[in-house]
């Protein structure tokens, strides 16, 4: 057993969950799950472009098998709509409304606020190494 490469990963792993409950903290006061705020995130990143629901699911950060319930609150909330893709009848494609990026501005601007006290506490060279690292131990 190697102990080190477990406790490494053991700190990997904790501070990947405290991350997501602080970014969960903050974004309950606007009544948006972690999920739902990736979820606005995509569908932003598709830049007005129709996307599915199974697209959504490959791109978020957390795959989770409650996405049909988590498009749904978004669409209740109007953040999102949802349309018959033409091509396709069985497929549904799923677009932000401006309502969506109007909350997903404010949204930002709550994370950032959120991660501003930590983006100095590693230097740009730390960040690199820290990237490749975790993309090395990935590969």
């Amino acid at each position: 057993m190697n102990k080190k490469y477990y406790e490494t990963i053991f700190q990997i792993i904790r501070t990947g969950h405290w991350i997501t409950d602080q970014v969960s903290k903050e974004l309950k006061e606007f009544g948006i799950t972690e999920p739902q705020f990736n979820v606005l995130r995509i569908l932003r990143g598709a830049k007005g472009k129709p996307i599915s629901v199974s697209d959504v699911l490959e791109r978020m950060v957390q795959r989770n098998s409650n996405i049909t319930r988590i498009v749904d609150k978004l669409l209740i909330k109007g953040f999102a709509e949802r349309k018959e893709c033409p091509t396709n009848r069985r497929k549904m494609d799923l677009t932000i409304t401006e309502a969506g990026l109007k909350k997903l501005k404010e949204l930002d601007e709550r994370v950032e606020a959120f991660h501003q006290p930590f983006i100095g506490k590693l230097s740009p060279s730390e960040l690199e190494t820290l990237k490749k690292l975790i993309i090395k131990l990935k590969s």
